[in-house]
């Protein structure tokens, strides 16, 4: 085995899409995102006789005091043929994000193994710590039949579909810049300014209402720059008639971020409006989406976080919808150097007290 640093796209993202439920958070696309928000970027691969076995792509992320760390999200990636050789693996992998931390002032690694794993059988310390992106998850197999998936929904959940559609509620994806239509006038791929406006109202509303945490408004709008289709939002909404004149669309009342990579569709953000919360718009929206996701040959369809205590009413929401529920290991600590480790826990136990 050698370690390599991965600067091809295609590499990276075929290696990726091969493994079951590809984790688009190890993509190159979302590693340009994180490089946007963030930050210096290192993409690195495991090789055997020429062939990708494992990938990570670890973000630099700046702490006080001069301090820094590296994170690994949902990784690293290892190739399913391979998985017998996780913790030699992961060992190796270790030990050379050790010696570019040298360089990089880095006093740990915080990573997201994908599998159970038993912390002793590592050369390094590791401590379990508090988790980045939720631990627990449903996710739906498209490979059953539109009439299947309907079956195994809650009836409450195929009824409120089903009373949508009555309704009216129409779903579309946002427009995009001019230039990816032919124009001259913003990036590609990029949602146009009018439509992110649309969806940050939204989102606005549904913080005040429900209090959820919310990312800043520019993170959203890289994240809705990237090119590729990696990332898509769209809307639900009731047409109102014009008469002779047509359709025009009226109300916009729900609207919801999705990534598609490899085998699997992923629900990142939804957000609602205060008002017609009773078309149950977010239900059709999902139902619709689940679709798009089977149609483009997506194996999965993942829901992307339950919890009961923090988010009742979301994962009564989402475990409508009759998934398989998954739980990953959690978020874990590298340590690099004790001493400053020691230093930075005492500065975030602070932290934590004053807010």
């Amino acid at each position: 085995m050698i370690i390599v640093e991965i600067k091809d796209k295609q590499r990276l993202n075929d290696f990726l899409g091969a493994q079951p439920h590809a984790e688009f958070l190890q993509s190159w696309e979302w590693g340009e995102f994180q490089e946007k928000v963030e930050g210096k970027i290192i993409r690195l691969g495991v090789e055997e006789n020429g062939e990708l076995i494992a990938a990570a792509t670890l973000v630099k992320k700046t702490m006080p005091l001069g301090m820094n760390y590296f994170y690994c999200p949902r990784g690293p990636v290892i190739r399913a043929e391979s998985r017998e050789q996780g913790a030699e693996m992961i060992n190796f992998f270790f030990a050379e994000i050790e010696r570019i931390a040298q360089k990089e002032k880095v006093i740990f690694l915080r990573f997201e193994p994908l599998e159970q794993f038993p912390i002793s059988n590592f050369q390094f310390p590791i401590f379990k710590t508090i988790d980045i992106q939720v631990s627990k998850t449903i996710i739906l197999d498209l490979n059953l039949s539109e009439d299947d998936l309907l079956k195994n929904m809650h009836q409450k959940t195929r009824y409120n579909i089903r009373l949508a559609e009555k309704k009216g509620v129409k779903i579309r994806e946002a427009e995009k810049s001019p230039l990816e239509r032919g124009g001259a006038a913003a990036a590609p791929g990029c949602v146009m300014a009018e439509e992110f406006d649309k969806f940050w109202n939204l989102m606005s509303a549904t913080v005040n209402r429900d209090g959820f945490r919310l990312h800043s408004k520019e993170y959203y709008q890289k994240m809705l720059s990237l090119n590729g289709g990696l990332i898509k939002l769209f809307f639900g909404f009731v047409p109102r008639s014009l008469g002779e004149g047509g359709e025009f669309e009226g109300k916009i009342i729900c609207a919801g971020i999705f990534s598609f990579f490899g085998d699997t569709a992923v629900y990142l953000h939804g957000a609602s409006a205060n008002e017609n919360r009773e078309l149950m718009a977010p239900h059709l929206l999902q139902w619709e989406m689940i679709k798009l996701a089977k149609a483009a040959g997506c194996k999965f369809y993942d829901f992307s976080g339950i919890d009961e205590k923090k988010w009742p009413g979301v994962t009564r929401f989402k475990r409508g919808f009759a998934g398989q529920e998954m739980n990953y290991p959690g978020t874990f600590d590298v340590i690099f150097d004790k001493q400053k480790y020691s230093a930075y826990k005492i500065f975030r136990k602070i932290r934590r007290l004053i807010k």
